[in-house]
C-alpha cells in the first residue's frame, strides 16, 4: 500500500512545492513513500550522477549514460559547463552525488525492454549520497525519473531534496500508448517526443498502429510499392526503414517496447492501392462495382505476400509481439463476391462469414508464429471463435463499462491473457476534467476469480487520428493519459480523486517546464509557462 507523510494543500496548485512537500508530488505514485524534513541543497555544479562501485553496468552503458545527461538536463537545465567549479567543496547539507546500482549480473544494457522486465528499484537519498538500486537498467530508469521529481526549488530558487526512502515496482507488466499515424501522417518528432513524455509517465509499450485504411506510411523494403501507391505522398509522408530504426532506439533508451501493428483482413484499403489482387473485389448485381472490401481470403497469392511482409516486419520491430488487428470486418463485400460464394460452399462454411474470417486469421497467426513472433489481436477475433495460441493476447477496445467488464471476465475464464482500453480511448474528448473517469477505471474491475484477474496485463490509452495531428496531438495527450499512467503502476487503493488532482497538477507543470505543452486540468498556473520554444 502506497504511504505519504504530506497531505497536499489546494494552495499549491499556485504557490509550487515548498521544503517537505516534493515527494507529494510524485506521479505516478509509487508503492510504498517514507519522507522526512531533513533536507539537502543540491547543486549542479557539484552534483552527479555516477555508476555505484558494485554496479553490474558500467561507463559503456549506453541506456544509464544517456538517461544520466537526461535526467541532470530535467534538473538543472543546460548551466552545469558554465558553472561547474572542480575545487568546490560540497557543503554539510549539500547532496553531492546519485549513485546508481544495477544488482544482477546481466544488466540488460544492450537488449531490450520486454513484458517480463522486472522494472523494480529501491531509493534512498540521504547523505552522504543518493542510492538507486534496480536489478536492471529498466527499473533504474523509472527511479531516475522519480528521482528528478523529488527536486524542488525553494523561495530563494534554490534545489533541494528531502531524506527520502522509495521502494517501487509497476502493478501491470503492459502501460500502454497507441498513436494512429495512418488518418493523420505524424512527424517523427511528434512520436519522439510522445515517447520522451511516455517515460516521464512511466509507460512502457508504444503501440504503433502505423497503417489503416487512409494511408500506407511504412516503407517497406520488400513491396515499396504499398508506401509508394498507399501513402498520402510517397516522399515526404513516409517512415523510412531508417525513421523506424530511430524510434526504436529512441524508445529503447527510455525503457519503452515498439509493438507495430498492421491491423488485417479490415482496415486495409491502403494496401490494395500498392499490392494488386490483395482485396476482395466487391460486386453490384452481376457486375464488379469497381470498390473492394478487406483482403480476399481465397486466394493463396494473399498468403504468398503476408509471410513475405511479417518476415520483414518480425525482423524491422525487435519485439517479442506484434498486433495483428483483426477488428471491424465488414462483410458485405466478401457476400456480394460470386467467387468467395464459391469457395464458401467448398469450404462447407454455409453463409456464416465469420467462418471465412476465422479461415483467414488463422492461416496469419501460423504465419505470424513462423517468425517466432507472439500476437496480439483485438476482441473480435476472440468473439468470434477463432483458435488461438494459449499465449496469445486479447485487446479488449469495445462497449460500455459494464459490456467490457463481461468481456474481460470471457476472456480470462478462456484462460487467456488481455489487456484493456475500452475506457480509455482519448481521442474522445469533453467538457470538463475527464481525466477523473479514466483515473477510475480499472483492468481488474470485473466479475471474475483472483487467477482470471491475474491474466490482465494491464492497458493502453489510445489516441486514435481521425481528428488527431501534430498541431494538437501532445496537450490532447497529456495529461489525460497520464491518469491512465497511474491507474497501471500504482499499488490498486490509490484511488483518492482529490490527492490525485493536486499530484497530477503539479506533474503537468512539470512536464509543462520540461517543454511539453501538456494541456491544463482546470485555472491554475504554472511557476514556469510554457512558451513553445
Amino acid at each position: 500500500m502506497a504511504e505519504l507523510m504530506f497531505a497536499v494543500p489546494l494552495l499549491l496548485l499556485t504557490l509550487g512545492l515548498s521544503s517537505g512537500q516534493q515527494s507529494s508530488s510524485l506521479w505516478p505514485l509509487p508503492q510504498k513513500v517514507q519522507s522526512s524534513e531533513v533536507s539537502f541543497k543540491i547543486i549542479g555544479s557539484s552534483f552527479s550522477i555516477v555508476d555505484a562501485r558494485e554496479s553490474s553496468a558500467g561507463p559503456s552503458c549506453n541506456v544509464l549514460q544517456n538517461a544520466y545527461r537526461r535526467y541532470y538536463e530535467y534538473m538543472f537545465g543546460g548551466n552545469r559547463r558554465r558553472w561547474q567549479n572542480k575545487n568546490r567543496q560540497t557543503g554539510p547539507s549539500e547532496l553531492s552525488q546519485l549513485q546508481v546500482w544495477i544488482t544482477s549480473p546481466d544488466s540488460e544494457c544492450d537488449g531490450y525492454p520486454s513484458i517480463t522486465a522486472d522494472e523494480s528499484y529501491e531509493l534512498s537519498v540521504d547523505q552522504p549520497f543518493a542510492v538507486l538500486k534496480a536489478p536492471n537498467v529498466w527499473g533504474a530508469l523509472h527511479g531516475l525519473e522519480t528521482f528528478s521529481q523529488l527536486v524542488y526549488e525553494d523561495d530563494y530558487g534554490a534545489k533541494s531534496i528531502n531524506s527520502t526512502k522509495i521502494s517501487d515496482f509497476p502493478r501491470f507488466a503492459h502501460r500502454g500508448i497507441l498513436l494512429d499515424s495512418s488518418r493523420h501522417f505524424l512527424p517523427i518528432k511528434v512520436i519522439l517526443t510522445t515517447l520522451e513524455t511516455m517515460a516521464m509517465n512511466k509507460f512502457n509499450v508504444f503501440h504503433w498502429h502505423i497503417v489503416d485504411d487512409q494511408s500506407f506510411p511504412y516503407l517497406s523494403r520488400t513491396f515499396p510499392q504499398l508506401s509508394q501507391k498507399g501513402a498520402y505522398h510517397p516522399y515526404t509522408h513516409v517512415y523510412t526503414p531508417a525513421d523506424v530504426k530511430m524510434v526504436v532506439e529512441f524508445a529503447r533508451l527510455r525503457g519503452i517496447r515498439v509493438i507495430s501493428e498492421f491491423d488485417t483482413p479490415g482496415h486495409t484499403q491502403s494496401w490494395g492501392k500498392g499490392q494488386p489482387n490483395l482485396l476482395t473485389p466487391c460486386y453490384t448485381g452481376a457486375g464488379p462495382s469497381g470498390t473492394f472490401g478487406p483482403v480476399n481470403p481465397t486466394l493463396n497469392s494473399t498468403y504468398d505476400f503476408m509471410k513475405q511482409f511479417f518476415q520483414e516486419i518480425s525482423s524491422v520491430f525487435p519485439d517479442a509481439y506484434i498486433h495483428l488487428g483483426g477488428d471491424e470486418v465488414d462483410f458485405s463485400c466478401w457476400r456480394s463476391n460470386p467467387d468467395i460464394k464459391t469457395f464458401m460452399v467448398q469450404q462447407g462454411f454455409g453463409d456464416d462469414y465469420k467462418k471465412l474470417e476465422s479461415f483467414y486469421i488463422q492461416k496469419l497467426l501460423d504465419i505470424v508464429a513462423a517468425t517466432n513472433k507472439g500476437y496480439m489481436i483485438w476482441q473480435e477475433v476472440f468473439d468470434n471463435g477463432v483458435k488461438l495460441k494459449p499465449d496469445t493476447l486479447i485487446h479488449v477496445w469495445k462497449g460500455t463499462q459494464e459490456k467490457y467488464q463481461d468481456e474481460m471476465a470471457n476472456i480470462t475464464s478462456a484462460g487467456y491473457r488481455t489487456l484493456l482500453s475500452s475506457p480509455w480511448y482519448l481521442n474522445r474528448i469533453s467538457l470538463g476534467q475527464d481525466w477523473r473517469n479514466y483515473y477510475k477505471a480499472d483492468p481488474q474491475d470485473f466479475k471474475g476469480t483472483e487467477e482470471q484477474k491475474k491474466l490482465v496485463i494491464g492497458g493502453e490509452a489510445c489516441l486514435w487520428g481521425e481528428y488527431v495531428d501534430a498541431t494538437n496531438l501532445t496537450p490532447r495527450l497529456w495529461p489525460r493519459a497520464s491518469a491512465v499512467g497511474e491507474r497501471l503502476w500504482s499499488a490498486m487503493d490509490v484511488k483518492d480523486l482529490n490527492d490525485a488532482f493536486n499530484r497530477l497538477s503539479m506533474h503537468r507543470c512539470r512536464m509543462v517546464e520540461r517543454g511539453i505543452p501538456a494541456e491544463p486540468l482546470i485555472y491554475s498556473y504554472c511557476p514556469r509557462e510554457y512558451n513553445g520554444i
